[in-house]
């Protein structure tokens, strides 16, 4: 099943057995598919529906494929166009490119693999750059929720649990990877809740000492322990009446599981050091990003009270996994760096947003907006550019840019070594490949068997005069 099914696919073309290769093509993707036998039969359906990608034979009679391109381009359509062209024309297909086309296929086509990949880049590329222009038109601030940001399906869904779960009472057990917005989804529970106008109350049970969690949580009588001086109310009487979030729950030590299973169930909270009790009215919502039951079968955490923060269970998705969210996450946190930082940066361009959507992102939305903070620090013009992105982000082939020469590479550490070695190679290699095409950018990624956009970015980062390989008489 494609990624993106119930796209609009034009064909234009006369070449009735081209056209049925990519109508089964279409349909076997779940493309919807429409047929144009000249360029001005093309551009009357482009007035009529949008289309996300057209595949356009260059040949065309009358009105070129080349001037189907131009009329594109000039009336600001964002179709995108990949040409086609036959063996021996591939020079007029590489002037399409320079013109605005996507890419180019060559009839006969030996891997209809790689054209429907193609094809769907181009989609992709089109699907980016109309989410760019919503964003640049709202602010950057589509699909926000109290703080949270997404409009993917999978983050409607948590959104409409909050709103049904936020007016009771219920504990709450977030789960989910580091990164992923759980303390966000506690608050956004807390504010849209009755208790609204209470404290929020966060504690952070990984970060404080086992010997003093207990204090913190329950507070303590003067002289109960070592360095007790005087009376301390915890955080459980602070939150009285509202909320308390325990993030990092699977850390607490068993003596303190079994006082918060005595607050969960009686509402009652013994200060250390302390036999009289205090009734309390909080209501508790729990975050880990560890497997719980996991830790119940090896003894670390408790089953009963496993059950009592679980109540209403949520798990928070990895970035990774709604990836349609990177766009709008991406532009809310150039607005925050912007005013924080006092810039005017409008966009990201196309090319810098296609590499953040394509990315793992391991350390889920924190991570993305450490990337567009550090990108709003370095950016020098109005964008954000594929050079202001770290260097973990395109992978380490693109930034690496000495040329080893002759040195001795077993006098380095083993990554240091392997850096500089795969530097070398990086140069050598793509020097070599484009003598060998004669300097054809679209030729050498073919060879390469690489994306023609990433091979530029190779090109440019190691400083690479395509020219001087022009007309190359050793090329083959």
């Amino acid at each position: 099943m494609s990624l993106y099914k119930n796209t609009n696919l034009l064909i234009v073309d006369d070449d009735d057995a081209i056209v049925r290769i990519f109508e089964r093509l279409a349909k076997d993707r779940g493309w919807t598919c429409q047929v144009a036998k000249s360029g001005e039969e093309a551009l009357e359906l482009l007035g009529k529906k949008v289309f996300e990608a057209a595949v356009v034979d260059i040949k065309l009679p009358g009105f070129t494929g080349l001037q189907l391109l131009e009329h594109l381009k000039q009336n600001n359509i964002l179709t995108e166009v990949v040409m086609m062209t036959g063996v021996g024309s591939e020079e007029t297909a590489v002037m399409a490119m320079k013109r605005g086309a996507y890419d180019y296929l060559t009839k006969p086509f030996d891997d209809i693999d790689r054209v429907s990949i193609i094809l769907a880049k181009a989609m992709e590329r089109f699907a980016l750059i109309q989410k760019l222009r919503a964003l640049e038109r709202k602010g950057g601030d589509e699909g926000s929720y109290e703080e949270l940001i997404g409009k993917s399906k999978k983050m409607q869904e948590i959104f409409d649990i909050i709103d049904n779960i936020a007016p009771t009472k219920s504990t709450v057990l977030i789960q989910g990877e580091s990164g992923t917005g759980k303390e966000l989804v506690a608050r956004a529970i807390h504010f849209r809740s009755k208790r609204k106008d209470k404290p929020f109350v966060i504690i952070n049970c990984s970060a404080i000492p086992v010997h003093l969690l207990e204090s913190e949580l329950f507070g303590h009588k003067k002289g109960s322990f070592t360095g007790a001086i005087a009376d301390k109310k915890g955080l459980f009487e602070a939150a009285n009446g509202g909320t308390i979030f325990l993030d990092e729950i699977g850390e607490v030590p068993p003596t303190v599981q079994v006082k918060l299973l005595r607050v969960l169930q009686e509402g009652e909270v013994r200060p250390v050091g302390d036999n009289a009790v205090d009734n309390v009215d909080v209501r508790m919502i729990a975050a880990t990003n560890r497997d719980l039951a996991i830790a119940i079968k090896e003894k670390r955490f408790r089953e009963d009270l496993y059950y009592r923060i679980n109540v209403i269970g949520l798990t928070l998705p990895p970035l990774r996994e709604r990836t349609e969210d990177v766009p709008v996450l991406a532009y809310h946190f150039l607005n925050k760096y912007n005013l924080k930082m006092k810039k005017k940066i409008e966009r990201i361009t196309v090319d810098a947003l296609q590499v953040l959507q394509n990315y793992s992102w391991v350390g889920n939305v924190r991570e993305l907006e450490n990337v567009i903070e550090r990108a709003v620090v370095l950016a020098t013009g109005d964008n954000i550019e594929i050079s202001d992105l770290p260097p973990r982000i395109l992978g380490e082939s693109f930034y690496l840019s000495e040329d080893m020469g002759d040195v001795d590479i077993s006098q380095y550490p083993y990554k240091e070594a392997k850096r500089r070695a795969m530097a070398s190679f990086n140069k050598v290699y793509i020097t070599a490949l484009l003598k060998r095409t004669s300097g054809n950018i679209s030729f050498a990624s073919d060879r390469a068997q690489m994306d023609r956009s990433n091979f530029k970015k190779l090109i440019k980062k190691y400083g690479i005069e395509v020219d001087g390989f022009k007309d190359d008489e050793n090329a083959l």
